[in-house]
């Protein structure tokens, strides 16, 4: 066997094995919706959810670097009509901000202009993965022993990018992170009055 042919065979081997062994190759999970919970506190209709989404290296190099990056969670609640279209109930949005202080040195994360400090970019985006007390309607909207649906995705919101990155973000896929809208149905009880 020539040289040539044995190197051909050992280049061909090292690519299999770095493509079948465990780890051969990091791919992140994709991003999903694990878990939705309604909840009634305080009068009001509360979500809490738990999101799976790991951001890829160019987003965490540009979040590194000083660029904030946006995240906004859509949420829809009806409920079932047999004569008519299905009647909405919920259409909101909430939206996250995650950014990084070149001189402070410092992670902020937060809802709009409203951020705190955390210690690490992974801090910051545990905040937007585990979304609690996210208060979405007024209880009294809601009808007891009723089932009703909802729909809930999460995204990376392109749109409040400076834009040469909102640009940068048509053209490329690793700025369109986003889970696909996860179904949830429930039914509320309202909470006992404590007196």
């Amino acid at each position: 066997m020539s040289i040539i042919s044995r190197s051909f065979l050992g280049l061909l081997l090292a690519s299999a094995l770095f493509w079948f062994l465990p780890g051969g190759v990091a791919h992140a999970d994709e991003p999903k919706v694990l878990k939705v919970e309604p909840v009634i506190r305080n009068g009001m209709l509360e979500i809490d959810a738990d999101i799976r989404f790991d951001l890829n290296d160019q987003l965490r190099e540009a979040a590194q670097r000083g660029l904030s990056l946006y995240f906004t969670a859509d949420l829809t609640i009806t409920r079932e009509r047999w004569w008519w279209f299905d009647k909405s109930i919920v259409e909101t949005s909430r939206t996250w901000r995650v950014g990084y202080n070149a001189l402070t040195r410092q992670w902020r994360a937060g809802v709009g202009e409203l951020t705190f400090p955390v210690a690490s970019l992974d801090d910051a985006m545990s905040v937007i993965r585990h979304v609690r007390n996210w208060a979405v309607a007024d209880a009294g909207e809601f009808d007891e022993d009723v089932e009703y649906g909802g729909q809930l995705r999460l995204r990376l919101d392109t749109s409040l990018l400076p834009r040469p990155f909102q640009v940068n973000a048509l053209n490329s896929s690793a700025w369109t992170q986003s889970t696909p809208w996860s179904d949830f149905t429930f039914t509320v009880k309202q909470e006992k009055d404590p007196s």
